[in-house]
């Protein structure tokens, strides 16, 4: 049958389109077979445990500081008119700190002294009374009533004398405690008055650090002071040089914790080395032992399921990961100590972990050099899973 040439063409068209469609959709059914079929393998960064410790790293955070400090105040009251030094500045014996108005004290110095002069007149005036009694006693024309009556008048105004005497010297020691002086060399850390204020006797003015020995004060908790006592040998660093470390030992234990923050101040001396300054921060690094052993993994290696905190372990047959529960001991500034969950030899996902899934697959490489390494926060050796 004669069929025309356009009509002829369109038909091959359309049969040319279907095949086309059909080996699509054929190619596109092969693709998502081998893509369902596929098995992800996760390439994961893990950690293998080994032997467990016993020993804890107690690390605290304190400041440098003086081992005797002197808040040093008037030792009268009175408007201060002066002060002659700032903090920081280095003081030796002697020198002016502050003064207060003295007019007052000077004045006092004034009456004293005008007192010990009619005392003394007074003293004069009876002693020759004193004397005339004596020579009539002895010639018979004076009783010795009236001799005693004369002797016992005398010694009333020397008492006064005397006591004329003593208020002077106060009052002039009183014009002497207006100038606060230091008594011992050191340094000027802290100003608690200024110019213009009054202050009371006894009321702290300038705070003074003695040259000397130095030391470190850390606030300890509770839970951890029984590891503390007095010779205990530590490690002081100090955060202006990683490279200095220091051996110090701790010189006084609190007796009882600070009534705002619970906690026991505990005083570390340090020896003497003149890159350590007054102020600095320190760390102090003490050891302490438990019968409870454990094993250190990164923070990174820790996760939640459920509430609860696990981490997620290598099988070294399947090359599957599985879920654990593990009990916490405590925080470091490196890791987490975990006492409960993990044995020698686990392989522990150490980052990564939000991508993990029970049973998901994964590949352990050939590399075993650190299978032997013992994971702590000082050492955390870790191992590419592919």
């Amino acid at each position: 049958m004669f069929m025309p040439i356009e009509l002829r063409r369109r038909i091959s068209f359309i049969a040319s389109a279907a095949l086309i469609s059909a080996a699509s959709m054929g190619l596109a059914g092969c693709s998502e077979e081998k893509a369902e079929t596929a098995e992800l393998v996760r390439p994961v960064k893990v950690i293998e445990i080994a032997e467990a410790d016993t020993a804890r790293q107690l690390t605290y955070s304190g400041a440098v500081r003086a081992r005797t400090e002197m808040n040093l105040g008037f030792r009268v009251s009175g408007k201060i008119v002066e002060r002659l030094v700032n903090v920081g500045d280095r003081v030796k014996v002697g020198d002016l700190l502050a003064r207060i108005d003295a007019t007052d004290y000077e004045l006092a110095v004034r009456s004293a002294s005008a007192n010990l002069d009619a005392a003394e007149r007074q003293v004069e005036t009876v002693m020759l009374v004193r004397d005339r009694a004596e020579q009539l006693l002895a010639r018979k024309f004076a009783s010795q009533a009236q001799f005693d009556q004369a002797v016992l008048s005398y010694n009333q105004a020397v008492a006064t004398r005397d006591a004329a005497k003593s208020a002077l010297s106060q009052a002039k020691n009183q014009v002497v405690y207006t100038s606060l002086a230091a008594d011992r060399p050191g340094i000027v850390t802290g100003i608690n008055a200024d110019v213009g204020q009054v202050v009371g006797s006894g009321t702290p003015v300038a705070t003074v650090a003695v040259e000397g020995e130095k030391e470190v004060q850390v606030a300890v908790p509770e839970t951890e002071i029984a590891n503390f006592r007095a010779g205990l040998p530590v490690k002081v660093g100090l955060w202006a040089d990683k490279a200095l470390s220091l051996d110090g030992t701790v010189r006084e234990v609190a007796g009882s914790a600070d009534q705002q923050s619970r906690t026991f101040s505990v005083r570390v001396s340090l020896p003497n080395d003149q890159r350590v300054l007054l102020g600095m921060t320190a760390t102090v690094e003490a050891s302490a032992g438990g019968d409870t052993p454990f094993v250190s993994v990164p923070l990174s290696a820790l996760a939640q399921k459920d509430g609860y905190p696990i981490v997620w372990v290598v099988d070294r047959g399947t090359e599957l990961v599985r879920s654990r529960p593990v009990t916490l001991a405590d925080f470091t500034g490196d890791g987490v100590r975990v006492t409960d969950g993990l044995e020698v030899g686990d392989l522990v996902v150490a980052a990564g972990t939000q991508f993990m899934a029970d049973d998901l697959k994964v590949t352990i490489s050939n590399d075993t050099s650190h299978q032997s390494a013992l994971v702590t926060p000082e050492a955390d050796d870790t191992r590419l899973v592919r």
